[in-house]
């Protein structure tokens, strides 16, 4: 459980992306302090079926004894996303980083990722799941400032807590495939700041306006150098949006 005094500001929560931890939030944390806990089917848990944001966010939201403050990049915002949506008591505030409401592109949905590059990666991680995660990683950084520091630092925190469940990166490739909560934006009720970098190449910035303006009371934080990672390219930049965003 994560209890706090009522009397207390919220905690803040961060919850991390496909095939990390929430180790990759340690530089963040040390400005921001709060937890970041592992998603199901990481750190050693079981993978829980279905494999779906919306399950994910049920399993997370039984955790929080109070409203938090719920902060998710990637992957982990779209589960955050449909954690606000669904479980509107858990949580005071939201921010939403490089996340997308539907991953990969449909007929009514161009701001995704080709659906056939995301097939390409679920087969070769049959294949090689070590340096096709890697590759996935290499993509969260390209066209951005510092992008080769930030590879780095991504290749450097995938392992450092063993090696990643094979049987839950194959199920978030699955869910980044099927996800689509275009439907639940509108039921999000509390503030929530859409962080954002214009060189993400695998949430678009399409996908970032989207939610600013699909989301009741969202606005739209945007760093026009930074790429999937904006927390980890423009730390500074990143800590006084979402810091000024939690302490209004």
């Amino acid at each position: 459980m994560m209890p706090h005094s009522s009397s207390l500001p919220a905690q803040r929560v961060f919850i991390h992306g496909w095939g990390l931890h929430g180790g990759i939030w340690s530089e963040t944390l040390a400005v921001l302090p709060g937890a970041a806990p592992d998603l199901p089917g990481y750190g050693g848990s079981s993978v829980p079926s279905p494999y779906t944001a919306e399950s994910l966010a049920d399993a997370m939201a039984e955790s929080f004894s109070d409203p938090v403050h719920l902060i998710g990049w990637s992957m982990g915002g779209m589960v955050a996303l449909a954690l606000a949506a669904r479980h509107p008591a858990k949580v005071a505030k939201l921010v939403l980083v490089g996340a997308t409401p539907a991953f990969v592109n449909r007929p009514d949905w161009p701001d995704g990722l080709a659906p056939e590059v995301l097939a390409g990666f679920a087969d070769a991680l049959k294949l090689d799941y070590r340096a096709t995660l890697l590759r996935f990683l290499s993509l969260q950084a390209r066209g951005g400032d510092a992008a080769r520091e930030v590879i780095g630092r991504l290749r450097e925190s995938v392992f450092q807590r063993g090696e990643p469940d094979a049987a839950s990166l194959a199920a978030g490739l699955d869910l980044l495939r099927d996800v689509d909560l275009r439907d639940l934006a509108a039921d999000v009720r509390c503030p929530t700041l859409v962080v954002h970098g214009s060189y993400d190449t695998l949430c678009p910035v399409a996908a970032g306006r989207w939610l600013a303006q699909g989301i009741p009371h969202a606005h739209l934080a945007l760093h026009e150098r930074a790429a999937h990672a904006p927390f980890l390219s423009h730390p500074r930049w990143f800590v006084a949006q979402v810091g000024g965003f939690l302490d209004e």
